[in-house]
């Protein structure tokens, strides 16, 4: 595979937040070209609230840390810096549009009565019975997020500006990096409150979500585990997060397209309140540096036998 110093570092941005005209919805940053076939992926980390968006909010502090994957953007710039790995990171917040949900995940109880479809026949989907579709609606223990209800050109607003844009330049990428190497791995980077213990025996904090099974080859997956095992740290596999709609738009494993989602629990690497990073951040920044070199090449390997092809630029 190529050396990182071999490549040059671009950086784009994209998209548009509404309310907020000089911040971009995302930033991509990925080599040319690029050093391994691996893209990262931060689609809730995004800290840039409109004015606008906070008045409307009932508890905004509460609601943008729980919401948030908080500081998880910190690991994957890390990732991307040290092993040459694209970057996709969003700016635009998960309380303004939750990108790993369809564009269809919506409530429209939310939304004023002239906004609303007419009546259809087809169910809410479970994220938005649980208040979590495209535009989340309440949390537990807080209750209903918003003051008031929303308009159908903030939806609009928020899928042209945000949403759309984002999936375009995540296929895009994907696509290129398949086009190098053979075949490509998302890795769908999330944090998740720590995890109980049960029967005594620890709380995962690591969960890897590939939609049992339908998103990636099984070996990216066994690296995963292993790599995880090495190290001592308990792991788990679809429970209780196996990936949402990043995944079920993007995976194509038969296609060279491998996804899986990834959430690390943030007690690893927040302080003691899940609010601020932690000592324990640069600990967790070297477990993923390692498993992305290591997933790197498994990936580079199904690229080989699917094309029959040699590396790309192989490294001396």
């Amino acid at each position: 595979m190529s050396k990182v110093g071999e490549s040059d570092s671009q950086r784009r941005t994209g998209g548009q937040i509404p309310g907020a005209p000089a911040s971009p919805a995302f930033t991509i940053a990925a080599t040319e070209p690029s050093a391994i076939p691996v893209l990262v992926a931060v689609p809730h980390a995004g800290r840039v609230y409109p004015s606008g968006l906070l008045r409307e909010m009932r508890h905004p502090e509460s609601v943008s840390l729980r919401l948030e994957d908080r500081y998880v953007d910190r690991l994957g710039e890390e990732i991307a810096a040290r092993t040459g790995a694209s970057l996709l990171m969003a700016h635009a917040p998960r309380a303004m549009i939750d990108l790993n949900r369809a564009p269809d995940d919506i409530d429209w109880e939310m939304f004023e009565r002239s906004a609303r479809p007419e009546r259809s026949s087809e169910m809410p989907s479970r994220r938005v019975l649980s208040g979590l579709g495209l535009i989340p609606r309440r949390l537990p223990g807080l209750g209903e997020l918003w003051r008031s209800r929303h308009a159908r050109d903030d939806l609009a607003a928020r899928v042209e500006g945000i949403h759309s844009p984002y999936h375009e330049v995540l296929a895009e990428q994907l696509a290129a990096l398949r086009e190098r190497w053979g075949a490509a791995l998302l890795l769908d980077l999330h944090s998740m409150p720590p995890l109980p213990s049960r029967f005594g025996v620890a709380g995962a904090q690591y969960v890897v979500g590939d939609r049992f099974g339908v998103t990636c080859h099984g070996s990216v997956i066994a690296t995963a585990f292993a790599h995880f095992a090495e190290r001592g740290l308990p792991a788990a596999h679809n429970r209780p997060y196996a990936g949402g709609y990043v995944l079920e738009r993007h995976a194509q494993p038969q296609r060279g397209l491998h996804a899986f989602q990834l959430e690390i629990d943030r007690s690893c690497y927040l302080d003691a309140n899940l609010a601020e990073p932690g000592e324990g951040l640069p600990r967790v920044a070297d477990v993923l540096v390692d498993l992305v070199r290591r997933l790197a090449a498994v990936v580079a390997d199904l690229g080989q036998v699917a094309g029959g092809r040699e590396w790309p630029l192989a490294a001396e």
